[in-house]
């Protein structure tokens, strides 16, 4: 009985997973006959057809992958950038009291501006090239990896530093063997949202005078009201930020699997 029940569970789960598509497909159809009956132009919105045939030929051509490589190529660089900055940042802010006043203040200041506001300030200073669009996606990055580090440091349980003091373990150890474990849930959910924020900088930094990447063919596609090309990269778009969500979700399972909470899912 118990394995008949399990067996009915499964199967209301399945079902109910399904369920799910049922909406989405829904409109999709939706979408297909009114592009077809002449409800919605195709220089409005391009039917999902004509949205899947214009990305095949795109990855057949070998165009769309190129320009995906090198759209991944700036927001992984100025990731990168922002990870490093905010982490350093947050490590001696959130370790040192000094480090907390000099720090802290200005980066909680400069995180209140609006960082795509800097566009304009950023072209003046480097140009039309690559720089601005590395250097805004960087910004952008910095202050959600501060501030969840920040935050992951100093909410350190102070007991079990207590009990490192105890069992004679130096400062660089506790901060090694202790601080730095505890804070790495906080970091991760930081890198979550920089991550998503990456993807979000990129689509404006590529409005920058690109002359290849996904903006880039954005920007043609719009010049030439190609609505199917528009939605291939925002599909391109939505994957990216999912699939980064995903391998931090991977991250958080293999380093975090200390956690109950970790094990339980």
């Amino acid at each position: 009985m118990a394995r008949i029940g399990a067996i009915r569970a499964r199967l209301a789960d399945a079902g109910a997973g399904g369920a799910r598509w049922v909406s989405p497909l829904a409109l999709l159809l939706l979408w297909e006959a009114g592009s077809r009956s002449g409800v919605i132009p195709a220089r409005t919105l391009a039917a999902p057809s004509a949205v899947l045939a214009t990305m095949w030929g795109m990855i057949t051509s070998g165009e769309l992958g190129h320009n995906v490589l090198v759209s991944l190529g700036r927001a992984g660089l100025g990731l990168a950038i922002g990870v490093l900055v905010g982490a350093t940042l947050a490590t001696l802010a959130g370790l040192s009291k000094r480090g907390e006043v000099a720090i802290d203040s200005p980066v909680q200041m400069l995180r209140t501006l609006p960082t795509l506001a800097l566009t304009p300030l950023f072209i003046v200073w480097f140009g039309i090239g690559e720089t601005p669009k590395i250097v805004l996606i960087a910004v952008a990055t910095t202050f959600p990896i501060y501030l969840n580090l920040y935050n992951g440091i100093r909410g350190v349980d102070a007991r079990l530093i207590e009990a490192a003091r105890a069992f004679g373990l130096s400062r660089a150890a506790i901060i090694r063997h202790v601080v730095l474990p505890g804070a790495l849930p906080a970091l991760l959910v930081g890198l979550r949202y920089a991550l998503s924020i990456s993807v979000l900088i990129l689509v404006v930094a590529e409005q920058i005078n690109a002359s290849s990447g996904l903006g880039y063919l954005i920007n043609n596609a719009r010049d030439f009201m190609r609505t199917d090309i528009i939605v291939v990269c925002l599909m391109v778009y939505a994957a990216l930020g999912l699939g980064a969500d995903a391998a931090v979700r991977l991250i958080e399972r293999r380093s975090l699997a200390w956690r109950p909470t970790i094990l339980e899912v």
